[in-house]
């Protein structure tokens, strides 16, 4: 499906598809951050409208009911769809009459301005339901008498309670409210179906807004302010896209890992941040973000994530404090962050939590039962789908390069690497698994490329360094990205489909992570040295992915098997910045 995007800044978006018809959760006119950029909340999901012209009464929206019947047929209608600058629907009705439809956030704002033109034919007139929740983002809505339909007028803004505790809803309207109460039961979202998760939802609309064009509604959480128009310049392509990961926390910036669910994590934040700041010269912003994390360090420690609406730190992370360490070298901060880089290193050598501690060998030992620790991190209760206790190979690539951007002594854990990891052509995922010395997993992963690509240290070199290049290559890679086991492997699932235990069960066995081309493509320019072939072979028919599912986005996921379906969140910061950090610092630096 077409997903289109736009933020504004705070963690709330807009969110939809290229069809007008709602089939996510998370498909919504207005979803703000009430606490930015936490506690999400579907305040407007979707708006019913219809054109009054002389041929007649012709709808200009669809939505899918139960049983899949879609009604009204605005979607057929559409004559042509685009996502940039913003979104923008054209729609053809009978008579010759044309209008056209646009969608902008006010950076900045919980706002959404929706904005109706006559392109031609004779004039016409809208008539506009919004269709209101008032929920958390993650839930559904469902009829209940608690919603309160009473409206507040005044001049040109109404405004609407949907609940107590729940913010208000205003609209600005250039024309006519009138107070018609209805609910509207039964919308089925198709892709919450396809993913086995509750897909039926109810919606209430309190009013109709009639008036002529042009014309424009203003929704804001709580009232709307004289913003100025966000139907104006600004930013497109991946400069635009990376944008919309880049939000507001307090006083301070943060990163939103992906939309439509994810909140800002450790682990994302400092993969993305060399992307979506430093590659783009917005070295004052990354600053500010690894400062301010950097007070929350605990034993060594980096929370991976911040609960939603506690904000509690969740330390639960092996690699996030280790990816804090190499995003401050690249943005040339390692001397002023020297004491929270020492903290880090200091902390994994005496030991931490969850088994973290540097061994004998000079490599870092990691994990406990029940717990994920890296970033192949499913779970299913109390199941971690993958365990990878001991010592994971790209944890060992990134504590070397710590502990060399620390100023540290590599020299044991870089020999202890080079002599335990080695697997004729490969490298071992694992070693010493469960923790139980001299074992060995040989599950060819994507995680040995770290070895060589992705981190400023390449812990491998020369002729094995090509080998793990070629191995990748011929087992893991695919035009969207490498895949997270290969196809050989009897776990192998080529198809992220079903439930949640089932698409938990595929998450890192098989679905291809677009990250990852970061690290693969570095690692086989690094052995190659052609970042022209490189750019022309792995880096455009990713740039070919951005108009097939998020639009000018990559994916979370693709299906491991061809076509290579993108699914899982369909606007991830770390595929985004990897691939802006692969056009502006990889393949630029080397000659591309």
């Amino acid at each position: 499906m077409r997903e289109w995007l736009e933020t504004d800044g705070l963690g709330g978006f807009a969110m939809g598809a290229a069809d007008g018809i709602r089939a996510r959760r998370y498909h919504a006119v207005l979803l703000a951050a009430t606490k930015p950029p936490d506690a999400r909340m579907v305040l407007v999901a979707d708006l019913e409208v219809f054109a009054e012209t002389a041929e007649g009464r012709f709808s200009l929206s669809s939505h899918r009911y139960r049983g899949g019947v879609v009604y009204p047929d605005g979607a057929t209608r559409i004559a042509s769809f685009r996502h940039e600058p913003w979104p923008r629907w054209e729609y053809a009705l009978p008579g010759g009459v044309r209008i056209a439809c646009e969608l902008a956030m006010t950076p900045g704002a919980p706002c959404t301005h929706v904005r109706w033109t006559q392109l031609a034919g004779p004039p016409a007139r809208l008539w506009v339901r919004p269709l209101l929740a008032g929920r958390d983002y993650h839930a559904t809505h469902h009829e209940n008498g608690g919603f309160r339909f009473d409206a507040e007028t005044r001049d040109d803004v109404v405004t609407w309670r949907p609940y107590g505790g729940v913010p208000a809803i205003a609209c600005r309207h250039p024309g006519r409210y009138e107070h018609a109460p209805e609910w509207y039961r039964a919308f089925d979202l198709e892709i919450e179906a396809m993913r086995g998760l509750d897909h039926e939802e109810d919606l209430a609309s309190p009013g109709i807004f009639t008036f002529d064009l042009p014309g424009t509604l203003v929704f804001a959480m709580d009232r709307v302010d004289d913003h100025a128009s966000p139907f104006g310049a600004r930013a497109s392509g991946l400069e635009r896209a990376a944008d919309a990961y880049l939000v507001r926390r307090g006083t301070g910036t943060t990163i939103i890992a992906g939309y439509p669910w994810f909140a800002d994590w450790g682990r994302d934040t400092f993969i993305s941040l060399r992307g979506l700041c430093l590659a783009r010269g917005k070295r004052d912003q990354a600053a500010a973000i690894l400062r301010e994390w950097a007070r929350v360090i605990d034993g060594g420690m980096l929370p991976n994530r911040f609960g939603e609406h506690d904000a509690a730190p969740e330390y639960n992370s092996v690699d996030a404090a280790l990816w804090f360490v190499v995003a401050a070298h690249d943005a040339a901060l390692a001397q002023e962050l020297a004491a929270p880089i020492a903290a880090i290193v200091d902390g994994y050598a005496r030991g931490t939590r969850h088994g973290i501690r540097q061994d004998r060998d000079g490599l870092l030992a990691c994990g406990v039962p029940g717990l994920q620790l890296t970033w192949m991190d499913a779970k299913i209760g109390d199941q971690v789908i993958t365990p990878r206790i001991g010592k994971p190979v790209e944890i060992q690539a990134l504590w070397i390069n710590a502990l060399a951007i620390a100023g540290r002594d590599i020299t044991q854990a870089q020999r202890a690497f080079e002599q335990r990891f080695w697997n004729g052509g490969a490298l071992h995922d694992v070693v010493d698994v469960d923790h139980v010395a001299g074992t060995a997993d040989p599950t060819i992963r994507p995680n040995q490329i770290f070895a060589v690509g992705g981190l400023p240290h390449a812990v491998l070199t020369g002729e094995r360094a090509r080998e793990v290049v070629e191995r990748c290559f011929a087992d893991l890679w695919t035009p969207a990205g490498p895949r997270s086991l290969s196809p050989a492997d009897s776990r192998y699932r080529g198809r992220y489909l079903g439930g949640p235990l089932e698409r938990d069960r595929s998450y890192h066995n098989g679905p291809i992570w677009p990250w990852l081309a970061g690290a693969f493509i570095e690692a086989w320019v690094r052995v190659h040295r052609d970042a022209a072939e490189a750019r022309r072979r792995f880096f455009a028919p990713l740039l070919d992915r951005l108009e097939i599912a998020g639009l000018g986005h990559l994916s979370e996921i693709a299906d491991g098997d061809p076509p290579h379906t993108p699914c899982g969140c369909p606007f991830q910061a770390w595929s985004v910045a990897e691939l802006v950090r692969l056009d502006r610092v990889v393949l630029r630096h080397t000659g591309a």
